[in-house]
């Protein structure tokens, strides 16, 4: 088969829209590296990640280097499931006032958030995600930040906790 261009994962050719790839030479300047590449700030006090500065990966959903821009609101919530392809499921747990028994319930939503490949992100995983305009049926939020977490038990998915 023929050889694989580096971040070519799909059978049409994937480039950043704002990168001209044609360009080898400015006025008989060698372009640096980091000039073919797009990437933005985010803002709200997220660093940009050094894998989405340095990367070849082409993804136009992701927050870093495509042009969806984060905007509403900012969660945190435990990775619950990654088998889907650049999309995770993150579980928010919650406490419930009823004001009939004057007593707080314990209830969770599951989130479904966009994993741009700049951030690695596994089950237990404690991630930040920020909303966005709609991705996809479903997908709403993008994953900001992770956090690795160690759990030693049976209980890793759906165990309560409160950040």
């Amino acid at each position: 088969m023929a050889t694989e261009i580096e971040g070519q994962t799909e059978r049409a050719f994937q480039k950043q829209p704002t990168v001209f790839v044609g360009r080898k030479k400015v006025l008989n300047k060698k372009v640096k590296s980091r000039d073919l590449r797009f990437t933005r700030n985010v803002g709200l006090g997220i660093k940009t990640p050094a894998t989405a500065r340095r990367g070849t990966y082409i993804d136009k959903k992701c927050p870093f280097t495509g042009d969806i821009s984060i905007r509403g609101r900012i969660l945190r919530g435990i990775v619950v499931s990654t088998k889907m392809r650049r999309t995770i499921v993150v579980r928010r747990d919650y406490l419930h006032f009823v004001s009939k028994y004057n007593r707080f319930e314990k209830r969770h939503s599951n989130i479904t958030a966009h994993l741009s490949p700049a951030i690695v992100a596994n089950e237990g995983d404690i991630v930040t995600i920020g909303q966005c305009r709609p991705l996809s049926k479903t997908i709403r939020f993008n994953v900001l930040d992770s956090t690795p977490q160690d759990f030693t038990g049976l209980q890793k998915k759906k165990q309560f906790r409160i950040f």
